[in-house]
């Protein structure tokens, strides 16, 4: 609104923005007219009317090369924004178009008890039973980058996101086991960690493309690298080698004995927090709402950092 009360007409439109964002991608007019779909001269016009609107030059000419200028790099973040903001509201006006999503993409983190997550989406199902879900196996920063690329809706991770909505839901006990028989045990005595360096130390790759966090590793002179819990978990119920496990996870396994925990001078035991992670709150659709809350309900009685705090 101006001074008189009456509204502010826009001197720029999305489209504009669009083509200059489309230049900038592509590496030039050429390339982006390719893109885009678009006649070179039209994505000029755009450009050429979007610099007269803002008074400020976006681009100049180095030999064949388009580059942006200072004013066009701080312009392309805001325009960035802009774009990104207008596609959330899209999504989100799609989503109250057709009510419940079609589909329930998440993504949870190896170490997170799978059993609790399969007992949401049953009671998913049971109230939505035409929705498609699809489950994401991932490990440490594996899930936060899925929803950060918008492949999943939501995700369990041990990492918060750090430009989205985070809520921790449960910290989890990770102790140190091997098999029965594992020659670490045979030294009948509590173990160090110079101790745990000539055996064989398995741990799980993160699953993120980029970015990828490193956990648990030792220094030990053997490592085996999985790329699931589920493998890691089975290498130590054959004798492969030590690691750390989630307790929930191998509850079976330390009752029957088969894989049992190793007598550690200290470190023999680690917690983690682990976060329900999403982007944006507006764009989550019942079915996804339903999933997490039901999560919530069936992590009540596992502990949280406040629990110890």
């Amino acid at each position: 609104m101006n001074r008189m009360g009456q509204p502010l007409m826009q001197k720029t439109t999305l489209e504009q923005w669009r083509m200059f964002k489309a230049v900038v991608d592509a590496g030039g007019f050429n390339q982006a007219s390719d893109q885009v779909h678009k006649s070179q001269s039209s994505i000029h016009t755009a450009v050429n009317k979007l610099e007269e609107a803002l008074g400020v030059k976006l681009f100049y000419v180095e030999g064949r090369k388009t580059v942006l200028t200072e004013a066009g790099k701080l312009l392309l973040r805001r325009g960035e924004f802009l774009l990104d903001e207008v596609q959330r509201i899209e999504s989100v006006a799609k989503s109250l178009s057709t009510g419940v999503e079609s589909e329930l993409r998440i993504a949870v983190d190896g170490a997170f008890p799978q059993k609790v997550v399969f007992q949401a989406l049953e009671r998913v199902s049971a109230i939505f039973p035409q929705i498609r879900i699809d489950i994401f196996d991932t490990v440490l920063s594996g899930t936060n980058e899925l929803i950060e690329e918008g492949k999943v809706d939501v995700g369990v991770s041990p990492f918060p996101m750090p430009s989205g909505l985070n809520e921790e839901i449960c910290l989890l006990e990770f102790i140190a086991v091997t098999h029965k028989d594992h020659p670490l045990l045979q030294l009948k005595r509590e173990l160090s960690y110079e101790d745990l360096k000539s055996y064989r130390q398995i741990i799980v790759r993160d699953s993120a493309t980029h970015n990828n966090a490193s956990s648990g590793w030792l220094g030990a002179e053997q490592r085996w690298t999985v790329e699931q819990m589920r493998a890691s978990i089975e290498l130590i119920k054959q004798g492969m080698g030590y690691a750390w496990l989630p307790k929930l996870s191998i509850l079976e396994y330390l009752d029957s004995g088969l894989v049992v925990p190793l007598p550690l001078l200290e470190g023999s035991k680690r917690t983690c927090s682990f976060y329900l992670n999403y982007q944006d709150r507006d764009q989550i659709g019942p079915a996804t709402r339903e999933f997490m809350g039901e999560l919530r309900l069936l992590t009540l009685d596992l502990p949280t950092s406040e629990d110890i705090n």
